[in-house]
Protein backbone atom coordinates (compact mmCIF):
# COMPACT_ATOMS: atom_id res chain seq x y z
CA UNK A 1 0.00 0.00 0.00
CA UNK A 2 1.17 3.53 -0.76
CA UNK A 3 -0.40 6.13 1.48
CA UNK A 4 -3.48 4.56 3.12
CA UNK A 5 -5.00 7.98 3.85
CA UNK A 6 -4.83 9.18 0.24
CA UNK A 7 -5.08 5.94 -1.76
CA UNK A 8 -8.43 4.62 -2.94
CA UNK A 9 -9.46 1.25 -1.49
CA UNK A 10 -12.63 -0.56 -0.64
CA UNK A 11 -13.54 -0.63 3.05
CA UNK A 12 -13.34 -4.45 2.96
CA UNK A 13 -9.73 -4.32 1.69
CA UNK A 14 -8.78 -1.99 4.52
CA UNK A 15 -10.62 -4.16 7.07
CA UNK A 16 -9.08 -7.41 5.72
CA UNK A 17 -5.59 -5.99 6.17
CA UNK A 18 -6.49 -4.62 9.62
CA UNK A 19 -5.33 -1.20 8.47
CA UNK A 20 -4.73 1.20 11.36
CA UNK A 21 -2.81 4.45 11.27
CA UNK A 22 -2.19 7.75 12.96
CA UNK A 23 -1.99 10.86 10.85
CA UNK A 24 -1.14 14.53 11.03
CA UNK A 25 -1.90 16.70 8.01
CA UNK A 26 -2.38 20.39 7.31
CA UNK A 27 -5.78 21.92 6.71
CA UNK A 28 -4.57 23.00 3.27
CA UNK A 29 -4.64 19.30 2.27
CA UNK A 30 -8.40 19.25 2.89
CA UNK A 31 -9.50 21.48 0.01
CA UNK A 32 -13.21 21.78 0.77
CA UNK A 33 -12.66 22.45 4.48
CA UNK A 34 -9.95 25.02 3.65
CA UNK A 35 -12.39 26.77 1.27
CA UNK A 36 -15.02 26.96 4.02
CA UNK A 37 -12.56 28.40 6.54
CA UNK A 38 -11.20 30.88 3.97
CA UNK A 39 -14.71 32.08 3.08
CA UNK A 40 -15.47 32.58 6.78
CA UNK A 41 -12.23 34.50 7.44
CA UNK A 42 -12.88 36.88 4.52
CA UNK A 43 -15.34 38.79 6.72
CA UNK A 44 -12.49 39.86 9.05
CA UNK A 45 -10.57 43.10 8.71
CA UNK A 46 -7.22 42.35 7.02
CA UNK A 47 -5.31 43.32 10.19
CA UNK A 48 -7.28 40.72 12.23
CA UNK A 49 -6.78 37.87 9.74
CA UNK A 50 -4.92 35.00 11.45
CA UNK A 51 -1.61 34.27 9.74
CA UNK A 52 -0.72 30.71 8.87
CA UNK A 53 -4.24 29.32 9.27
CA UNK A 54 -3.63 26.99 6.30
CA UNK A 55 -0.87 25.28 8.31
CA UNK A 56 -3.27 24.28 11.10
CA UNK A 57 -2.75 20.62 11.91
CA UNK A 58 -5.48 18.03 11.65
CA UNK A 59 -4.61 14.90 13.62
CA UNK A 60 -6.29 11.60 14.15
CA UNK A 61 -6.29 7.84 14.25
CA UNK A 62 -8.23 5.43 12.05
CA UNK A 63 -8.61 1.69 12.47
CA UNK A 64 -10.44 -0.63 10.08
CA UNK A 65 -11.85 -4.07 10.94
CA UNK A 66 -14.91 -6.23 10.39
CA UNK A 67 -18.09 -6.00 12.46
CA UNK A 68 -18.39 -9.77 13.04
CA UNK A 69 -16.51 -13.04 12.80
CA UNK A 70 -18.00 -13.82 9.40
CA UNK A 71 -16.27 -10.74 7.92
CA UNK A 72 -19.59 -9.11 7.05
CA UNK A 73 -19.39 -5.35 6.86
CA UNK A 74 -16.24 -3.32 7.28
CA UNK A 75 -16.14 -0.85 10.14
CA UNK A 76 -14.00 2.14 11.03
CA UNK A 77 -13.20 3.41 14.51
CA UNK A 78 -11.13 6.48 15.21
CA UNK A 79 -11.06 10.17 15.89
CA UNK A 80 -10.12 13.40 14.18
CA UNK A 81 -9.17 16.67 15.87
CA UNK A 82 -8.33 20.19 14.73
CA UNK A 83 -8.50 23.71 16.10
CA UNK A 84 -9.63 25.94 13.25
CA UNK A 85 -9.53 29.70 12.89
CA UNK A 86 -13.05 31.07 12.59
CA UNK A 87 -15.11 34.23 12.93
CA UNK A 88 -17.36 34.61 15.96
CA UNK A 89 -20.83 35.39 14.64
CA UNK A 90 -21.63 37.43 17.74
CA UNK A 91 -18.69 39.87 17.93
CA UNK A 92 -17.44 39.37 14.35
CA UNK A 93 -13.94 38.81 15.73
CA UNK A 94 -11.39 36.05 15.20
CA UNK A 95 -11.58 32.96 17.37
CA UNK A 96 -10.15 29.46 17.65
CA UNK A 97 -12.71 26.71 17.15
CA UNK A 98 -11.74 23.27 18.54
CA UNK A 99 -13.30 20.33 16.71
CA UNK A 100 -13.07 16.73 17.89
CA UNK A 101 -14.94 14.06 15.97
CA UNK A 102 -15.29 10.47 17.15
CA UNK A 103 -15.76 8.08 14.26
CA UNK A 104 -17.67 4.81 14.61
CA UNK A 105 -18.74 3.95 11.09
CA UNK A 106 -20.06 0.78 9.51
CA UNK A 107 -19.75 0.43 5.74
CA UNK A 108 -22.91 -1.59 5.24
CA UNK A 109 -24.98 -1.68 2.09
CA UNK A 110 -28.18 -1.06 4.05
CA UNK A 111 -29.34 -0.23 7.57
CA UNK A 112 -30.51 -3.83 8.16
CA UNK A 113 -26.90 -5.06 7.97
CA UNK A 114 -25.97 -2.99 11.01
CA UNK A 115 -25.36 -5.31 13.96
CA UNK A 116 -23.76 -2.87 16.40
CA UNK A 117 -26.06 0.03 17.28
CA UNK A 118 -23.09 2.11 18.44
CA UNK A 119 -21.98 2.46 14.83
CA UNK A 120 -23.43 4.79 12.23
CA UNK A 121 -23.99 3.32 8.76
CA UNK A 122 -21.90 5.21 6.21
CA UNK A 123 -22.98 4.79 2.60
CA UNK A 124 -20.45 5.19 -0.19
CA UNK A 125 -21.21 6.42 -3.69
CA UNK A 126 -18.52 4.13 -5.13
CA UNK A 127 -16.97 0.86 -4.01
CA UNK A 128 -13.57 2.49 -3.38
CA UNK A 129 -12.94 5.63 -1.36
CA UNK A 130 -10.13 7.70 0.12
CA UNK A 131 -10.08 7.82 3.93
CA UNK A 132 -8.87 11.42 3.58
CA UNK A 133 -12.23 12.31 2.02
CA UNK A 134 -14.05 10.72 4.95
CA UNK A 135 -11.89 12.67 7.44
CA UNK A 136 -12.70 15.90 5.61
CA UNK A 137 -16.43 15.11 5.47
CA UNK A 138 -16.50 14.37 9.21
CA UNK A 139 -14.87 17.73 10.01
CA UNK A 140 -17.18 19.65 7.66
CA UNK A 141 -20.21 18.01 9.28
CA UNK A 142 -18.87 18.92 12.75
CA UNK A 143 -18.67 22.64 11.94
CA UNK A 144 -21.27 24.68 13.83
CA UNK A 145 -23.83 26.68 11.85
CA UNK A 146 -22.72 29.82 13.70
CA UNK A 147 -19.43 29.81 15.58
CA UNK A 148 -19.37 31.90 18.75
CA UNK A 149 -16.96 32.40 21.62
CA UNK A 150 -17.71 30.05 24.49
CA UNK A 151 -17.28 32.87 27.05
CA UNK A 152 -20.08 35.38 26.40
CA UNK A 153 -18.67 37.79 29.01
CA UNK A 154 -15.67 38.61 26.82
CA UNK A 155 -17.60 38.40 23.57
CA UNK A 156 -19.68 41.49 22.79
CA UNK A 157 -21.59 42.22 19.60
CA UNK A 158 -19.64 44.35 17.17
CA UNK A 159 -19.54 48.00 18.27
CA UNK A 160 -20.96 47.35 21.75
CA UNK A 161 -18.85 48.49 24.71
CA UNK A 162 -18.40 46.24 27.72
CA UNK A 163 -19.94 48.38 30.47
CA UNK A 164 -20.10 45.53 32.96
CA UNK A 165 -23.89 45.72 33.07
CA UNK A 166 -26.10 43.18 31.40
CA UNK A 167 -29.04 44.56 29.51
CA UNK A 168 -32.12 42.38 29.48
CA UNK A 169 -33.60 41.96 26.03
CA UNK A 170 -37.39 41.87 25.91
CA UNK A 171 -38.34 41.01 22.33
CA UNK A 172 -42.10 41.35 22.90
CA UNK A 173 -42.03 44.56 24.96
CA UNK A 174 -43.06 46.70 21.97
CA UNK A 175 -45.93 44.33 21.19
CA UNK A 176 -47.17 44.47 24.80
CA UNK A 177 -46.96 48.28 24.78
CA UNK A 178 -49.01 48.35 21.56
CA UNK A 179 -51.61 45.96 23.01
CA UNK A 180 -51.87 48.06 26.20
CA UNK A 181 -52.27 51.19 24.08
CA UNK A 182 -55.09 49.63 22.03
CA UNK A 183 -57.06 48.63 25.17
Amino acid sequence: MGNPLRDRHSPKELAASGQAFDFSIKISELERLAEIVEADLKSLDPDKLPSGWRDTEVTGQLSFSFDDAQNGAAKLEGNVAATLDAVCQRCIGPMRLPLVVELKLLFAEDQDQAIDEDFEVWELDEENFRPLDLVEEALVMALPLAATHSDSNTCRPSGEENSGETEMVRPFAALKAQMDKDN
